[in-house]
């Protein structure tokens, strides 16, 4: 019994003490929870890998898409380029195959006419992606567009140079000559042709337009000897010129006496080279011209500016029709002055000079009143005539001051606005001038950038920047 009992008492505590022992380490595994973070690390690190590589991806198509696109950018800018001679399609293709991107350009447009040429490209590579593809992605896509643009605007310029008697100050007419031919030369290069009109405005106390544009305007003639209008205050406020209204031709005398009967700086310009050239191409007849001015008398920039502006006004295209017919100018500049609404026409004004507004005199109405006197006044200079034939007390009566530096200034000014106001774009040159004369320049400019003062030799480089500014290149997407 004894032992029967202790053989059945220990049977079952062996029994379990086994069953335990072999499920010791499936009880303890079910019981530590150790194991889920090793779970979740490796679960983080598969997304982890799947993310940096979708970013590879991403990173490699971005790559391509800036390759395609700089090098789309750089091909249009050399294939749109007008002094471009070979094919601008073929140019495209060129830069994009010397990049290894050949494969990438799928299509090239050129549109060009007689003064630009726009030349449009896109392009675009197809890429197997890797880690995309757990997205459903299989290709990735890197593309690029590009245009550019090279225009020369037609252009209806205006040249507003001084010829006054302080020009003949060491060598500035020189140093304008050549400024102003190499602003010829530049606006008119191969390739402009057709497009660019010049209007040359030589002035000084007066502007000669010439017998040939005074024929279309109403005119008070009174001589034949030189051909200046006057014009009313009021005509300084507008742009343009009032083909309707009756001009006074202005008296032909000389005010400047040297103590010999001088008879070559008269007020209003005498000498065919100088007068007005309007809308011209012919680049040697401006150059000849130019190179023909002489100093002389004084300085009336109001009214210079004011023969500027109105060859740009649309009022004077009856008398650029009136020229055309008669073979002065050319014909393919039928209907300038454009309207101001062409947005395809620049029209510009560059206005030089190396002093500032002076007094100017007119001489009475009662000694130029009549055939004789006219004839008197083209044969004598004023102030020989008063003080060889007048007594000192009595010369005052012979004539009165029309203008002063004041009334230029503000007459200027008036001409100015007017001209901006119409998007009449204005480049102004004070050529060693006085601190007001500089002043007055700039107010008279579009903005201050567009005011150059300078000495010397650097009217070549004030000339040279306004003409190489109007012809740009640009990028436009």
């Amino acid at each position: 019994m004894k032992f029967s009992s202790i053989l059945r008492g220990s049977r079952p505590r062996r029994t379990e003490t086994s069953i335990s022992a072999l499920g010791a380490p499936f009880h303890s595994f079910y019981r530590d929870d150790s194991g889920s973070m090793t779970i979740m690390a490796v679960a983080l690190s598969l997304f982890m890998m799947i993310f940096g590589g979708i970013g590879i991806d991403m990173m490699y198509a971005e790559l391509q898409r800036n390759k395609i696109q700089n090098t789309l950018d750089r091909a249009v800018l050399a294939a749109a380029d007008l002094d471009n001679e070979l094919d601008a399609e073929a140019v495209v293709e060129d830069y994009m195959t010397k990049m290894g991107l050949d494969d990438a350009l799928v299509a090239v447009d050129v549109d060009e006419g007689l003064n630009y040429r726009t030349v449009t490209a896109d392009g675009t590579r197809t890429m197997p992606s890797n880690f995309m593809q757990l997205l459903g992605i299989d290709n990735m896509t890197a593309s690029g567009h590009a245009q550019a643009m090279e225009r020369i605007n037609k252009v209806e310029v205006s040249m507003v140079l001084d010829i006054s008697g302080s020009m003949d100050d060491g060598n500035k007419m020189e140093e304008l000559q050549v400024a102003a031919s190499d602003f010829v030369d530049t606006l008119l290069a191969d390739g402009s042709d057709d497009l660019v009109s010049i209007s040359l405005v030589p002035y000084s106390e007066h502007v000669n337009a010439g017998p040939e544009i005074l024929s279309h305007l109403n005119v008070n003639w009174k001589h034949g000897y030189s051909h200046c209008l006057e014009m009313p205050n009021s005509a300084f406020s507008s742009a343009a010129l009032d083909m309707s209204a009756t001009y006074d031709q202005m008296q032909h005398f000389q005010w400047n006496y040297s103590g010999s009967n001088s008879l070559t700086d008269t007020v209003c310009p005498r000498y065919d080279y100088e007068r007005i050239r309007p809308w011209s191409q012919d680049a040697t007849a401006l150059k000849t011209q130019i190179n023909q001015l002489q100093p002389r008398a004084g300085t009336s920039i109001f009214m210079g500016m004011k023969w500027g502006t109105a060859l740009l006004d649309p009022s004077t295209q009856t008398i650029a029709s009136g020229m055309i017919a008669n073979g002065s100018v050319d014909a393919v500049f039928q209907g300038r002055p454009v309207a101001y609404s062409d947005t395809d026409v620049l029209k510009t004004i560059v206005l030089m000079t190396d002093g500032q507004h002076d007094r100017s005199y007119r001489i009475q109405d009662w000694a130029y009143n009549d055939e004789n006197e006219v004839v008197l006044w083209s044969q004598y200079n004023l102030w020989h005539y008063l003080n060889y034939y007048v007594n000192s007390w009595n010369r005052g009566s012979f004539y009165y001051q029309k203008y002063n530096a004041t009334t230029g200034d503000s007459l200027l000014s008036s001409v100015c606005t007017a001209a901006k106001n119409r998007g009449i774009l204005i480049w102004s040159i004070g050529f060693e001038v006085s601190d007001h004369g500089a002043q007055v320049m700039q107010d008279c400019a579009s903005s201050p950038a567009h005011f150059f003062r300078v000495e010397g030799v650097e009217i070549s480089e004030a000339f040279s920047t306004i003409a190489q500014t109007l012809n740009q290149l640009r990028l436009t997407q």
